[in-house]
């Protein structure tokens, strides 16, 4: 070991002979070496007794640490065993590159020779894992003791760092370089060979899906064009269980329930550097769903309560996960019931003649058992209380396994953790239980970053800073910058999830935006503070109270008189009249509220989501505005296609309603900025045509429709790319002064005139972050309209 590490590079076979040569070596020593060590004392003495004990060779270790591991006391009676232990112990001791002891006479002496202090560590021929990473795989450190042993492990741990990046034909050969003072330098050459892709997968025994189909599925992809940039078709071992498991789930949830995976096959290629890959399938019959009923054994439960809970169609391809939103709901009802330890036993029968399985959900009385404790592991920066406050239950609490999974689904959903494992183990005694939390911590910031072009305001960009889990405590900390050639717009934004320790979100907003808008014509100047809180109303209802205070100045609105005065102003550049009326500035303090109902978080079944959204705000409590605000949103998303496809619906509009005889202006009404896409700010909505500038007016109401769905495009799923369509229609109107042209002696037609936009979007999880591109066409606008056929979007975790 000592001549490889100082420089040989044996092969395999050189290495297993010099391995059972050191065994041999030391087997030898020990028997025969040990034994007769001990110069100057007869061969046939049985027994020695030592006055004195000196000790040589030994530089950094303690004379009385090296008298503890041989454990002779003075005047002891010795044999030769006796010795030969304290040999064993010493050398047992990794302290040391030799021992030797030597009787003579009542002296012993112990010469010893130490190992040497690593200097340095470091890594050549390394390119794929740098040295930071390879830092935290071994385990010899500079300034600790070297060990030969230790050095071997470290070597086979980088190797298999190595495998595990989908590089098999590394080789990795530590090499000892001596310094002075009894010091050396560790240097792991790193020979790294060419990463093990997975040349082609197939697959037999698949009837029902193709090969191209079932390669979707699995986490490891076969090498395309993008090889070099998809890491998840390099060769993993360890990745074969869960591709194989994703294969057994894709059948399942597809109804067939007897489906098999038989073998896995990886074969290498000739030169080593590729794989081949066959999964064996057995698919078996697929079954569809028969009859399905209720029956009840707690006394307190009525199975007609539950039965509209089951939501299976008879003749529905059969699924697992059916089975498992239909228990869900039913053991949430009981209980919302009061009925504690009950389960849902999903009892099935199958009919292969027909083939359907028919079900029969049973409510049964459980074990009566609790929770005894929750303990939580693997948050380094996440407070314990974060995660324990997701849970209902709390110790003593009668146990639940569905409340504790209803728990586990609310942690993965705050987005801190890339895994979040909740199981539950016997306590102290049989009815106690103790549910561990093991949680592993990702990235909870952003950095994003968006880009659009409108014909008017030309290129534009934004930036904004996310953390939703600020200083591991789950409170969220955004900052936001937005700046196109006229405009800018910022905002901070913190809330506190759970103020005081509750389920009361605390929240504070603070804005300042400025315009200098060549498609309007005018500037203005935004700012403004907003404190909230929100509490829960019922399961999947939230109510928001909040203050808002705000002041917005209007300005740069040129008059025909001006610019005729003025003659750095193009006589042809002059707003609207009513706008004119409407410039200066006001402030404006204002109550409101926003009702919330969302099932996307506590919805049992994940494949649906449904959002309703109602706001009001009453201006009038001091500044210079009184008005009624209302703006409402109805959402729904669905999966459907075995979840490869969502489709999402949406519909939102708003009123304003000017109070005590103010005069709204275009900063109080809405401007549909981002309701239709396809069209800029402003770009759509009342515009005075009379004015020279045709300024838009903004208006009083506005309503819009957005239909939009996610799909696969075709491509392998490895390289991220998912493609949309999307509808949106709807427009922005009224007006209480409409009085246009230089002197308002013109009508300005405020109307409901629709205006409709299709579009096709490309999403992207590049490796710059999520990126979306839209790409839209105006199908039914005014004349004087402005559209925005693309805008980008990028965003990048931190």
């Amino acid at each position: 070991m000592t001549n490889r590490l100082q420089g040989a590079k044996p092969t395999a076979k050189t290495r297993r002979l010099g391995h059972r040569a050191r065994v041999l070596a030391t087997t030898t020593f020990l028997a025969v070496a040990a034994p007769i060590a001990f110069v100057g004392a007869p061969v046939l003495a049985q027994s020695y007794s030592f006055q004195k004990v000196v000790i040589e060779g030994n530089e950094r270790v303690e004379p009385e640490t090296i008298l503890g591991f041989a454990a002779i006391g003075k005047g002891q009676s010795l044999g030769a065993g006796a010795l030969n232990d304290a040999y064993q112990r010493l050398q047992g001791s990794g302290l040391f590159q030799s021992v030797e002891l030597i009787p003579r006479g009542a002296t012993l002496t112990i010469k010893v020779q130490e190992f040497p202090t690593v200097n340095v560590v470091d890594f050549e021929g390394n390119k794929a894992l740098k040295d930071e990473i390879l830092s935290t795989v071994v385990k010899t450190q500079p300034r600790r003791i070297f060990s030969p042993a230790l050095v071997e492990a470290d070597a086979a741990a980088i190797a298999q760092g190595y495998a595990e990046a989908g590089r098999l034909n590394v080789r990795v050969d530590p090499k000892v370089i001596k310094r002075s003072g009894n010091r050396v330098d560790v240097v792991f050459e790193i020979k790294e060979g060419a990463v093990s892709e997975v040349n082609r997968i197939t697959f037999t025994g698949n009837r029902s899906y193709s090969d191209r189909r079932l390669r979707d599925v699995l986490g490891t992809k076969q090498a395309g064009i993008l090889h070099r940039l998809i890491q998840r078709d390099n060769f993993v071992a360890d990745r074969v269980a869960l591709d194989r498991q994703m294969l057994l789930d894709f059948y399942r949830s597809r109804g067939y329930p007897d489906v098999e995976v038989t073998g896995v096959s990886s074969e290498m290629t000739r030169d080593r550097e590729g794989f081949f890959m066959t999964f064996n399938i057995r698919e078996g019959q697929q079954y569809h769903f028969g009859t399905t009923t209720v029956v009840s054994e707690v006394s307190e439960l009525d199975a007609a309560d539950f039965e509209g809970l089951i939501k299976i169609r008879d003749g529905a391809i059969y699924s697992p996960a059916a089975l498992d939103y239909a228990v869900t709901r039913m053991e949430e009802v009981a209980l919302r019931q009061g009925a504690n330890f009950v389960r849902v036993d999903p009892r099935i029968t199958r009919d292969p003649r027909t083939q359907t399985l028919n079900v029969e959900f049973a409510l049964v009385r459980g074990q009566r058992v609790f929770v005894e404790r929750i303990d939580i592991e693997g948050n380094t920066t996440t407070l314990d209380s974060v995660v324990r406050r997701e849970f209902n239950t709390v110790e003593g609490d009668p146990f639940n396994p569905r409340e504790i999974r209803n728990s586990a689904e609310r942690i993965r959903a705050l987005g801190f953790f890339s895994k979040a494992d909740v199981e539950s183990r016997q306590g102290s005694s049989a009815d106690q239980v103790v549910v561990d939390v093991n949680v592993e911590e990702q990235p909870t910031g952003s950095l994003s970053f968006g880009a659009s072009y409108g014909a008017s305001q030309g290129f534009g960009v934004n930036a904004s800073l996310e953390e939703s889990n600020f200083l591991g405590r789950g409170q969220y900390l955004g900052v936001s910058i937005g700046t196109t050639s006229d405009n800018q717009s910022n905002s901070i934004d913190f809330i506190e999830p759970h103020l005081l320790g509750r389920d009361l979100k605390g929240r504070i907003r603070l804005w300042y935006n400025t315009s200098e808008s060549d498609s309007t014509d005018f500037d203005t100047k935004m700012y403004g503070i907003s404190p909230s809180i929100e509490f829960p109303i019922a399961r999947n209802s939230r109510l928001e109270l909040r203050y808002t205070w705000a002041s917005n100045e209007l300005s740069g609105v040129t008059s025909e008189a001006d610019a005729a005065a003025d003659a750095d102003i193009d006589d042809n550049y002059w707003s609207s009249w009513a706008l004119e009326q409407e410039e200066g500035k006001r402030d404006s303090s204002a109550i409101g509220y926003t009702y919330t109902y969302d099932t996307r978080r506590t919805g049992i079944d994940p494949r649906y989501g449904f959002t309703f959204r109602l706001s009001q705000d009453l201006y009038g409590l001091g500044g210079d505005v009184e008005a009624l605000k209302t703006t409402a949103l109805l959402r729904a998303e669905r999966k459907v296609f075995h979840e490869d496809v969502i489709l999402r619906a949406e519909l939102e509009g708003g009123a304003i309603a000017a109070r005590g005889g103010t005069a709204l202006t275009i900063l109080d009404r809405f401007s549909g900025n981002g309701k239709i896409r396809g069209f800029e700010s402003y770009g759509y909505g009342p515009r005075d045509n009379a004015a020279n500038n045709e300024d838009a007016m903004g208006g009083k109401y506005f309503a819009a429709l957005r239909l939009e769905s996610e799909f696969p495009v075709g491509l392998p799923e490895e390289y991220g790319i998912h493609g949309g369509l999307f509808f949106d229609a709807g427009s922005v109107w009224g007006l209480d002064n409409t009085g246009g042209g230089a002197t308002g002696g013109n009508e300005i037609e405020d109307g409901f005139n629709l205006r409709t936009a299709v579009g096709f979007s490309v999403f992207w999880d590049s490796a710059l972050g999520p990126l979306r591109l839209n790409f839209s066409k105006a199908l039914q606008k005014e004349d004087y309209d402005l559209e925005q056929s693309f805008d980008l979007t990028i965003s990048t975790k931190f």
